[in-house]
């Protein structure tokens, strides 16, 4: 795609760069390097996350069939020979999940140092991997879970607090699998890329207290059943960096926000356009990072009219959205409809905004695009802006106007893709 095939189909040339930025994380490509030989013992395949099922495809692709277990979203299943694949529900864990964790420690307990347990981890193993710590019940876990996904909490926070309300998290699975060698792979869809936070560091130690958990809990004012503040004054069950059982556990990233963003600006650059990347790690209120990045493309216009050529802003990372009313929206969607409303529908700047998951939020749509005649659409539909966004309904808003963005499970997950296209 040329500059002017740009000009002529903003939206296809933003969704081809999202596009992009989801192959270049598919574990079908990525997996099969950080492969080691098969052990001596048993090789046992374990894992979690909207990726994990892509990812046990691509191990069996590379080795045959294997011995294993592997929890994804329900939807994210993939054929496997020899690893079973188990749906369960995210963002909010259900029995589902809770039953299929328990069958995973039973299914690594009792292995030795000549075994190697493989496990596959991404984004959304939190919620996939469920097992209440002791004195605590899966509707006490729900109860926090949902209470953090409306706060508003970044995920840092969310996982945080997660770790110290579960028997699995925070290095317990490696725990349950010394004394034999662990091995996990890891794709990324956190700031930072802390192997700790990525589905709450499940196979990594924990340098937080229970006590750092409870008081996220209580700074944002989040109502919580008793038993879960008796057990957070108690003390968690977390390892330390330090403990021996994690002695022969090494994790590895194999996939992350900043390659899929680098993948991106490259067919940017191909086809003429100034790119610039601002962040792979980019937090905070949804709306309030739209309309600040709608302004820099207002402001970048006499420059890409100085350039003669298009300019491109590129960003990842993962807002967070402080749910206020009872619509149906996610923090890219919500990004665009932001965006959108700062624009006000002046011309030249094109927004795209999408979750690399395919899910934006709870809702089976990746993100939104919008443009200079996204406002005049909704108005014309009686539709409006302002008030969608504050019932927080951008997909909603999106649906009715033409402009979500609609992929279906993509089987991986780094995290949020977002674009801001400025013409000439």
């Amino acid at each position: 795609m040329d500059t002017n095939a740009v000009l002529a189909d903003p939206r296809g040339f933003l969704t081809r760069l999202f596009d992009c930025a989801v192959a270049v994380a598919d574990p079908m490509r990525v997996v099969a390097a950080h492969l080691p030989p098969r052990p001596r013992g048993r090789l046992v395949v374990i894992g979690a996350g909207k990726a994990s099922a892509r990812m046990a495809e691509a191990v069996e692709a590379h080795y045959g069939p294997c011995e294993g277990l592997v929890i994804t979203r329900y939807g994210y299943g993939r054929p496997c020979e020899g690893i079973e694949i188990v749906e369960a529900a995210h963002p909010v864990p259900d029995a589902a999940g809770e039953a299929a964790t328990q069958r995973m420690l039973d299914l690594v307990s009792g292995l030795g140092p000549d075994d190697l347990v493989l496990a596959l981890i991404s984004g959304g193993g939190s919620a996939l991997l469920c097992a209440p710590t002791d004195g605590l019940t899966l509707d006490d876990k729900i109860a926090v879970n949902q209470a953090l996904l409306a706060s508003g909490a970044p995920i840092g926070e969310m996982n945080l607090v997660r770790k110290h309300l579960s028997r699995v998290k925070g290095g317990q699975l490696a725990a349950a699998c010394h004394p034999a060698r662990l091995l996990t792979l890891l794709i990324s869809d956190v700031p930072g890329d802390d192997p700790a936070a990525i589905a709450s560091g499940p196979t990594v130690g924990e340098a937080s207290t229970a006590k750092d958990a409870l008081a996220i809990l209580d700074d944002r004012r989040i109502s919580m059943p008793a038993a879960v503040r008796a057990m957070l004054e108690r003390g968690s069950s977390v390892l330390t960096p330090d403990d021996p059982r994690l002695s022969r556990a090494t994790t590895r990233i194999i996939a992350a926000p900043s390659q899929s963003l680098d993948a991106a600006a490259q067919v940017a650059r191909a086809a003429g356009i100034e790119t610039r990347i601002l962040g792979d790690a980019l937090e905070g209120e949804a709306r309030m990072l739209g309309a600040e990045h709608a302004a820099m493309g207002l402001d970048l216009r006499a420059e890409a009219a100085r350039l003669g050529r298009p300019i491109i802003l590129l960003s990842g990372g993962e807002c967070t959205v402080t749910r206020q009313g009872d619509g149906i929206g996610g923090p890219n969607a919500e990004y665009a409809l932001a965006a959108a409303i700062a624009l006000h529908g002046q011309r030249g700047v094109h927004v795209l905004a999408c979750d690399t998951d395919g899910v934006d939020g709870a809702a089976e749509v990746a993100g939104a695009y919008a443009d200079p005649t996204t406002l005049d659409r909704a108005g014309q539909r009686g539709i409006d802006a302002g008030n969608a966004l504050a019932r927080n309904d951008a997909h909603g808003f999106f649906g009715a106007v033409d402009g979500s963005i609609v992929t279906g499970p993509t089987l991986t997950n780094v995290n949020d893709f977002r674009a801001v296209l400025v013409l000439p």
